[in-house]
């Protein structure tokens, strides 16, 4: 069974155009993060799948049935949402309870003591007990049953909402800035259940966050939103090693890639400041070369730079320097012990790994780059020992 397919999708309010044709797979089973910059356009996809919103053109397919224009609680999927949406009046056992009371109890069964008298409402009601009990116990809220909203942390209560959802068993999950709310060492926690979770139950996850730590480490496959286009679609390894666009080469990873502005000239050989720097490439004009921090080193030789800070990160310093020849900032790790000799103001030599350097031209789309064998070595390859 298929999962949710989206397919050509356009959304504007008013003049403004929020998503552009964009298209989207999860396979049945499949956990997915949508993240983006806020403002790009993710909640309004996730609304549009929920049945929330309208859209203007494309469709929407959940479970090998096209659902478009379709009623949102006909949709068959359960939402998360950053501000965790409990009843504060009901017990954590009746706000788990509330999507099953309406799906299975006709409006009399639900009235008490009337709907006692409608035969077979004892058994609905304790199936819904039973699978009440079966959510609460997957998400350790066993012993929290008769607590309100109020007596909980938000930890516990965005765990209630998690078994809210779960305990519809629908054909999709969609979850908004769940942990958003959370303080950092819940984030880190509670992501790691809503993993464990996934696992268990297994309905295809659409989960949208701004936080790519959040997107990197709890999914199968992410997509990356900017300006309401999905700009790449594939593995948190693939997005992180070989991304296609700028935008994403530059919003994917901590600390942020480097970015040097180069030229490929009439040779095809990639110049920094004037200086060559052994890489070819078959584009000519303008490019970006982009470097991650780790595939940066310092060396005896290679390229001037001088400190301009240093943070220490307890296990390393980030070492902020400036690219002497070219102006541009790049960013490397070094040992704690070197902290005290990285001083501002400090000369730099350094090397960089370019078998793994990114290049993209003035669109910032990705360009192929090579290594000139005929170059000189040093900053070829860095040994990172």
């Amino acid at each position: 069974m298929s999962g949710v397919i989206v397919s050509g999708v356009d959304k504007s309010f008013g003049s403004t155009r929020v998503l552009r044709d964009v298209s989207l797979t999860i396979g049945a089973g499949e956990f997915v993060s949508l993240v983006g910059p806020s403002g790009c356009g993710k909640t309004t996809l996730m609304r549009i799948i929920a049945g929330l919103e309208r859209l203007d053109r494309g469709s929407i397919e959940i479970g090998d049935r096209t659902v478009t224009g379709i009623r949102a609680a006909e949709r068959d999927v359960a939402m998360v949402f950053q501000n965790y949406a409990l009843y504060p009046h009901l017990t954590v056992q009746q706000n788990i309870s509330v999507p099953l009371v309406f799906r299975r109890l006709s409006a009399l069964e639900r009235i008490a003591g009337l709907g006692r008298l409608v035969p077979g409402t004892s058994e609905r009601r304790a199936d819904i007990l039973t699978s009440v009990n079966t959510a609460a116990d997957v998400l350790g809220l066993a012993a929290l049953l008769q607590r309100k909203p109020a007596q909980l942390s938000g930890g516990q209560r965005q765990r209630v909402a998690l078994a809210r959802a779960i305990v519809r068993e629908p054909k999709a999950f969609l979850m908004d800035e769940p942990l958003s709310n959370l303080d950092a060492s819940l984030r880190v926690q509670t992501r790691k259940e809503i993993v464990e979770i996934h696992r268990r139950v297994g309905a295809s996850t659409l989960y949208v966050t701004h936080d790519q730590s959040e997107a990197m480490s709890m999914s199968d496959r992410v997509a990356v939103m900017m300006d309401g286009e999905l700009l790449q679609v594939a593995t948190p390894e693939e997005i992180y090693s070989n991304p296609l666009d700028l935008r994403v080469a530059t919003f994917i990873g901590s600390p942020r890639i480097n970015t040097l502005a180069a030229v490929a000239g009439e040779d095809g050989q990639v110049r920094v400041g004037g200086a060559a720097f052994g890489l070819l490439s078959a584009h000519r004009g303008a490019i970006t070369l982009c470097v991650r921090p780790e595939d940066v080193a310092i060396e005896r030789t290679g390229l001037s730079c001088r400190v301009e800070h240093a943070e220490f990160m307890g296990d390393c310093v980030l070492v902020h320097a400036r690219v002497e020849t070219s102006g541009d900032q790049i960013i490397l790790r070094s040992t704690a012990a070197s902290r005290g000799a990285l001083t501002s103001g400090t000369p730099l030599a350094i090397g960089l790994e370019l078998t793994r350097a990114h290049a993209f031209d003035a669109g910032g789309k990705r360009v192929n780059v090579v290594l000139d064998r005929a170059a000189p070595g040093q900053m070829r390859r860095v040994s990172h020992g």
